[in-house]
Protein backbone atom coordinates (compact mmCIF):
# COMPACT_ATOMS: atom_id res chain seq x y z
CA UNK A 1 0.00 0.00 0.00
CA UNK A 2 2.83 2.42 0.81
CA UNK A 3 4.37 1.81 -2.60
CA UNK A 4 1.05 2.57 -4.31
CA UNK A 5 0.65 5.77 -2.29
CA UNK A 6 4.20 6.81 -3.18
CA UNK A 7 3.55 6.16 -6.88
CA UNK A 8 0.34 8.20 -6.70
CA UNK A 9 2.23 11.06 -5.06
CA UNK A 10 4.98 11.09 -7.69
CA UNK A 11 2.56 10.71 -10.60
CA UNK A 12 -0.04 13.29 -9.60
CA UNK A 13 1.87 15.74 -7.42
CA UNK A 14 4.77 16.14 -9.81
CA UNK A 15 2.37 16.21 -12.75
CA UNK A 16 0.41 19.01 -11.09
CA UNK A 17 3.43 21.19 -10.26
CA UNK A 18 3.52 22.59 -13.80
CA UNK A 19 0.05 24.08 -13.36
CA UNK A 20 0.89 25.50 -9.93
CA UNK A 21 4.09 27.02 -11.29
CA UNK A 22 1.94 28.74 -13.91
CA UNK A 23 -0.31 30.12 -11.17
CA UNK A 24 2.63 31.11 -8.99
CA UNK A 25 4.44 33.17 -11.61
CA UNK A 26 1.29 35.17 -12.35
CA UNK A 27 2.30 37.61 -9.61
CA UNK A 28 5.69 36.33 -8.40
CA UNK A 29 8.76 36.66 -10.64
CA UNK A 30 9.80 33.11 -11.66
CA UNK A 31 13.38 33.17 -10.40
CA UNK A 32 12.36 34.82 -7.14
CA UNK A 33 9.63 32.24 -6.67
CA UNK A 34 12.06 29.40 -7.30
CA UNK A 35 14.68 30.84 -4.97
CA UNK A 36 12.27 31.32 -2.07
CA UNK A 37 10.63 27.96 -2.70
CA UNK A 38 13.88 25.99 -2.62
CA UNK A 39 15.22 27.99 0.32
CA UNK A 40 12.22 27.16 2.50
CA UNK A 41 11.91 23.57 1.24
CA UNK A 42 15.64 22.97 1.70
CA UNK A 43 15.65 24.26 5.27
CA UNK A 44 12.55 22.25 6.21
CA UNK A 45 13.89 19.07 4.61
CA UNK A 46 17.28 19.50 6.28
CA UNK A 47 15.69 20.01 9.71
CA UNK A 48 13.39 17.02 9.17
CA UNK A 49 16.22 14.70 8.09
CA UNK A 50 18.55 15.73 10.91
CA UNK A 51 15.77 15.38 13.48
CA UNK A 52 15.25 11.80 12.29
CA UNK A 53 18.90 11.02 12.91
CA UNK A 54 20.49 11.63 9.50
CA UNK A 55 24.23 12.38 9.79
CA UNK A 56 25.60 15.82 9.01
CA UNK A 57 26.82 16.25 5.43
CA UNK A 58 30.44 15.47 4.62
CA UNK A 59 32.57 18.11 2.84
CA UNK A 60 32.27 16.18 -0.44
CA UNK A 61 28.47 16.32 -0.10
CA UNK A 62 28.55 20.13 0.06
CA UNK A 63 30.70 20.37 -3.06
CA UNK A 64 28.75 17.81 -5.09
CA UNK A 65 25.35 19.12 -3.97
CA UNK A 66 26.31 22.68 -4.91
CA UNK A 67 27.24 21.69 -8.47
CA UNK A 68 24.36 19.31 -9.14
CA UNK A 69 21.84 21.48 -7.30
CA UNK A 70 22.63 24.48 -9.49
CA UNK A 71 22.48 22.37 -12.65
CA UNK A 72 19.34 20.40 -11.83
CA UNK A 73 17.21 22.72 -9.72
CA UNK A 74 18.73 26.09 -10.58
CA UNK A 75 19.11 25.71 -14.33
CA UNK A 76 16.61 22.88 -14.82
CA UNK A 77 13.70 24.01 -12.67
CA UNK A 78 14.62 27.65 -13.15
CA UNK A 79 14.26 27.13 -16.89
CA UNK A 80 10.87 25.50 -16.36
CA UNK A 81 9.58 28.42 -14.29
CA UNK A 82 10.82 31.06 -16.72
CA UNK A 83 9.58 29.15 -19.77
CA UNK A 84 6.07 28.92 -18.37
CA UNK A 85 5.76 32.67 -18.84
CA UNK A 86 5.28 31.97 -22.56
CA UNK A 87 4.93 28.20 -23.03
CA UNK A 88 1.79 26.23 -22.00
CA UNK A 89 2.39 24.16 -18.86
CA UNK A 90 1.43 20.91 -20.60
CA UNK A 91 3.94 21.51 -23.38
CA UNK A 92 6.59 22.35 -20.78
CA UNK A 93 5.99 18.98 -19.08
CA UNK A 94 6.21 17.20 -22.42
CA UNK A 95 9.56 18.79 -23.28
CA UNK A 96 10.91 18.04 -19.80
CA UNK A 97 10.04 14.37 -20.36
CA UNK A 98 12.86 14.27 -22.93
CA UNK A 99 15.51 14.45 -20.19
CA UNK A 100 16.32 10.72 -20.65
CA UNK A 101 17.24 11.50 -24.25
CA UNK A 102 19.78 14.11 -23.18
CA UNK A 103 21.16 11.79 -20.50
CA UNK A 104 21.82 9.10 -23.09
CA UNK A 105 23.52 11.56 -25.45
CA UNK A 106 25.64 13.23 -22.77
CA UNK A 107 26.61 9.90 -21.25
CA UNK A 108 27.73 8.75 -24.70
CA UNK A 109 29.67 11.93 -25.55
CA UNK A 110 31.59 12.16 -22.26
CA UNK A 111 35.15 10.74 -22.09
CA UNK A 112 34.96 6.94 -22.00
CA UNK A 113 31.23 7.24 -22.44
CA UNK A 114 28.82 4.38 -23.03
CA UNK A 115 27.65 3.81 -26.58
CA UNK A 116 23.85 3.37 -26.62
CA UNK A 117 22.30 0.14 -27.86
CA UNK A 118 20.49 0.15 -31.19
CA UNK A 119 17.13 0.20 -29.41
CA UNK A 120 18.24 3.39 -27.65
CA UNK A 121 19.19 4.96 -30.98
CA UNK A 122 15.71 4.12 -32.24
CA UNK A 123 14.21 5.75 -29.16
CA UNK A 124 16.34 8.85 -29.69
CA UNK A 125 15.12 9.14 -33.27
CA UNK A 126 11.49 8.75 -32.24
CA UNK A 127 11.85 11.28 -29.42
CA UNK A 128 13.51 13.77 -31.76
CA UNK A 129 10.67 13.29 -34.24
CA UNK A 130 8.19 14.11 -31.49
CA UNK A 131 10.00 17.34 -30.66
CA UNK A 132 10.10 18.34 -34.33
CA UNK A 133 6.35 17.77 -34.56
CA UNK A 134 5.80 19.87 -31.45
CA UNK A 135 8.16 22.82 -31.90
CA UNK A 136 9.25 22.65 -35.53
CA UNK A 137 8.86 25.64 -37.87
CA UNK A 138 5.31 26.90 -37.73
CA UNK A 139 4.29 24.41 -35.05
CA UNK A 140 0.93 25.21 -33.57
CA UNK A 141 -0.44 23.96 -30.29
CA UNK A 142 -4.19 24.36 -30.38
CA UNK A 143 -4.48 27.93 -31.58
CA UNK A 144 -1.28 29.21 -30.06
CA UNK A 145 2.31 29.28 -31.31
CA UNK A 146 5.00 27.56 -29.29
CA UNK A 147 7.30 30.37 -28.19
CA UNK A 148 10.78 29.77 -29.60
CA UNK A 149 12.77 31.59 -26.89
CA UNK A 150 10.83 29.93 -24.08
CA UNK A 151 11.35 26.55 -25.71
CA UNK A 152 15.09 27.20 -26.13
CA UNK A 153 15.48 28.14 -22.46
CA UNK A 154 13.54 25.04 -21.48
CA UNK A 155 15.72 22.77 -23.63
CA UNK A 156 18.85 24.30 -22.07
CA UNK A 157 17.31 23.65 -18.67
CA UNK A 158 16.64 19.99 -19.48
CA UNK A 159 20.25 19.60 -20.62
CA UNK A 160 21.37 21.10 -17.30
CA UNK A 161 19.17 18.63 -15.43
CA UNK A 162 20.57 15.74 -17.49
CA UNK A 163 24.18 16.81 -16.88
CA UNK A 164 23.49 17.22 -13.16
CA UNK A 165 21.95 13.73 -13.08
CA UNK A 166 25.03 12.20 -14.71
CA UNK A 167 27.37 14.00 -12.29
CA UNK A 168 25.21 12.93 -9.35
CA UNK A 169 25.21 9.34 -10.50
CA UNK A 170 28.99 9.37 -10.82
CA UNK A 171 29.62 10.94 -7.41
CA UNK A 172 30.23 8.94 -4.21
CA UNK A 173 26.91 8.11 -2.61
CA UNK A 174 25.90 10.30 0.30
CA UNK A 175 25.15 8.58 3.60
CA UNK A 176 22.21 10.94 4.08
CA UNK A 177 20.19 11.27 0.84
CA UNK A 178 17.59 13.64 2.28
CA UNK A 179 20.28 15.93 3.70
CA UNK A 180 22.04 15.84 0.34
CA UNK A 181 18.80 16.81 -1.40
CA UNK A 182 18.27 19.70 1.00
CA UNK A 183 21.76 20.97 0.17
CA UNK A 184 20.91 20.81 -3.53
CA UNK A 185 17.82 22.90 -2.88
CA UNK A 186 19.78 25.47 -0.88
CA UNK A 187 22.45 25.73 -3.59
CA UNK A 188 19.75 26.23 -6.20
CA UNK A 189 18.13 28.88 -4.01
CA UNK A 190 21.37 30.89 -3.92
CA UNK A 191 21.82 30.63 -7.69
CA UNK A 192 18.22 31.63 -8.37
CA UNK A 193 18.40 34.57 -5.94
CA UNK A 194 21.48 35.86 -7.78
CA UNK A 195 19.68 35.44 -11.11
CA UNK A 196 16.61 37.19 -9.74
CA UNK A 197 18.69 40.16 -8.61
CA UNK A 198 20.42 40.31 -11.99
CA UNK A 199 17.02 40.30 -13.71
CA UNK A 200 15.86 43.21 -11.52
CA UNK A 201 13.09 41.21 -9.85
CA UNK A 202 13.72 42.46 -6.33
CA UNK A 203 13.65 46.10 -7.38
CA UNK A 204 10.18 45.80 -8.88
CA UNK A 205 8.66 43.17 -6.60
CA UNK A 206 6.28 43.86 -3.74
CA UNK A 207 4.70 41.28 -1.47
CA UNK A 208 1.47 43.28 -1.66
CA UNK A 209 1.14 42.44 -5.35
CA UNK A 210 1.09 38.67 -4.74
CA UNK A 211 -2.34 37.22 -5.37
CA UNK A 212 -3.92 34.61 -3.12
CA UNK A 213 -3.72 32.04 -5.93
CA UNK A 214 0.00 32.64 -6.40
CA UNK A 215 0.65 32.48 -2.66
CA UNK A 216 -1.24 29.21 -2.24
CA UNK A 217 0.55 27.79 -5.28
CA UNK A 218 3.90 28.68 -3.72
CA UNK A 219 2.94 26.86 -0.53
CA UNK A 220 1.84 23.83 -2.57
CA UNK A 221 5.13 23.76 -4.49
CA UNK A 222 7.15 23.92 -1.26
CA UNK A 223 5.24 21.28 0.69
CA UNK A 224 3.81 18.98 -1.97
CA UNK A 225 6.17 19.39 -4.92
CA UNK A 226 9.55 19.73 -3.22
CA UNK A 227 9.10 17.81 0.04
CA UNK A 228 6.30 15.22 -0.27
CA UNK A 229 6.91 14.42 -3.93
CA UNK A 230 10.66 14.15 -3.46
CA UNK A 231 10.53 11.97 -0.33
CA UNK A 232 7.97 9.71 -2.04
CA UNK A 233 10.37 9.24 -4.95
CA UNK A 234 13.30 8.50 -2.64
CA UNK A 235 11.13 5.86 -0.93
CA UNK A 236 10.27 4.30 -4.29
CA UNK A 237 13.92 4.05 -5.25
CA UNK A 238 14.42 1.85 -2.21
CA UNK A 239 11.42 -0.35 -2.96
CA UNK A 240 11.27 -0.81 -6.74
CA UNK A 241 13.64 -0.70 -9.70
CA UNK A 242 14.80 2.66 -11.01
CA UNK A 243 13.01 1.91 -14.28
CA UNK A 244 9.68 1.45 -12.50
CA UNK A 245 10.17 4.54 -10.37
CA UNK A 246 10.99 6.55 -13.50
CA UNK A 247 7.63 5.77 -15.10
CA UNK A 248 6.53 9.13 -13.74
CA UNK A 249 8.29 10.60 -16.79
CA UNK A 250 5.48 9.17 -18.93
CA UNK A 251 2.60 10.06 -16.61
CA UNK A 252 3.53 13.62 -15.56
CA UNK A 253 3.05 15.18 -19.03
CA UNK A 254 -0.38 13.60 -19.35
CA UNK A 255 -1.42 14.96 -15.94
CA UNK A 256 0.03 18.39 -16.80
CA UNK A 257 -1.70 18.61 -20.18
CA UNK A 258 -5.08 17.61 -18.74
CA UNK A 259 -4.82 20.02 -15.80
CA UNK A 260 -3.67 22.84 -18.07
CA UNK A 261 -6.67 22.23 -20.32
CA UNK A 262 -9.14 21.92 -17.42
CA UNK A 263 -8.02 24.80 -15.22
CA UNK A 264 -5.79 27.13 -17.26
CA UNK A 265 -7.68 27.21 -20.58
CA UNK A 266 -4.72 25.70 -22.46
CA UNK A 267 -5.79 24.28 -25.80
CA UNK A 268 -5.03 20.68 -26.69
CA UNK A 269 -4.67 20.41 -30.44
CA UNK A 270 -4.12 17.27 -32.48
CA UNK A 271 -0.55 18.34 -33.05
CA UNK A 272 0.08 18.31 -29.30
CA UNK A 273 -1.55 14.91 -28.90
CA UNK A 274 0.47 13.38 -31.75
CA UNK A 275 3.72 14.97 -30.53
CA UNK A 276 3.07 13.72 -27.00
CA UNK A 277 2.43 10.17 -28.18
CA UNK A 278 5.53 10.09 -30.39
CA UNK A 279 7.83 11.70 -27.81
CA UNK A 280 6.72 9.53 -24.90
CA UNK A 281 7.05 6.43 -27.08
CA UNK A 282 10.68 7.37 -27.69
CA UNK A 283 11.34 8.03 -24.01
CA UNK A 284 9.69 4.70 -23.09
CA UNK A 285 11.86 2.86 -25.63
CA UNK A 286 15.03 4.44 -24.26
CA UNK A 287 14.15 3.69 -20.65
CA UNK A 288 13.18 0.10 -21.43
CA UNK A 289 16.38 -0.50 -23.37
CA UNK A 290 18.51 0.99 -20.59
CA UNK A 291 16.87 -1.03 -17.84
CA UNK A 292 16.84 -4.33 -19.71
CA UNK A 293 20.44 -4.85 -20.46
CA UNK A 294 23.96 -4.21 -21.31
CA UNK A 295 25.61 -1.30 -23.02
CA UNK A 296 23.72 1.54 -21.43
CA UNK A 297 23.39 3.38 -18.16
CA UNK A 298 21.51 1.43 -15.55
CA UNK A 299 17.91 2.38 -14.98
CA UNK A 300 17.10 5.75 -16.36
CA UNK A 301 18.87 8.10 -14.00
CA UNK A 302 16.89 10.86 -15.58
CA UNK A 303 15.38 12.83 -12.76
CA UNK A 304 17.44 11.54 -9.93
CA UNK A 305 18.78 13.42 -6.99
CA UNK A 306 21.13 12.33 -4.33
CA UNK A 307 22.25 8.95 -4.99
CA UNK A 308 19.57 9.14 -7.52
CA UNK A 309 16.82 11.70 -7.79
CA UNK A 310 15.51 15.19 -7.74
CA UNK A 311 12.51 17.32 -7.09
CA UNK A 312 12.40 18.87 -9.23
CA UNK A 313 12.28 18.70 -10.41
CA UNK A 314 12.71 19.25 -11.37
CA UNK A 315 9.88 18.76 -10.28
CA UNK A 316 12.26 19.50 -10.82
CA UNK A 317 14.05 21.11 -12.34
CA UNK A 318 10.27 20.41 -10.96
CA UNK A 319 9.04 21.30 -11.23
Amino acid sequence: MRVLIAFAAVYFIWGSTYLFIKYGIETIPPFLMGASRFLVAGLLLYAFARRRGAPAPAPRDWRSAAITGVLMLGLGNGGVMWAELTVPSGVVALIVSTVPIWIVLLDWLRPNGTRPRMAVFAGLAIGLAGMIILVGPGAVVGRGHVDSLGTLVLVIGTIGWALGSILTRGSPRSKAPLVYASLQMLAAAVALFITSIAMGDLASFSVAQVSLRSALSWVYLVLAGSIIGYTAYVYLLGQVSAAKAATYAYVNPVIAVVLGWAFASESIGWRTIIAAAVTLAGVAMITTAQSSGRGGPSGTGEHRLPPSNNPAQRERPAA
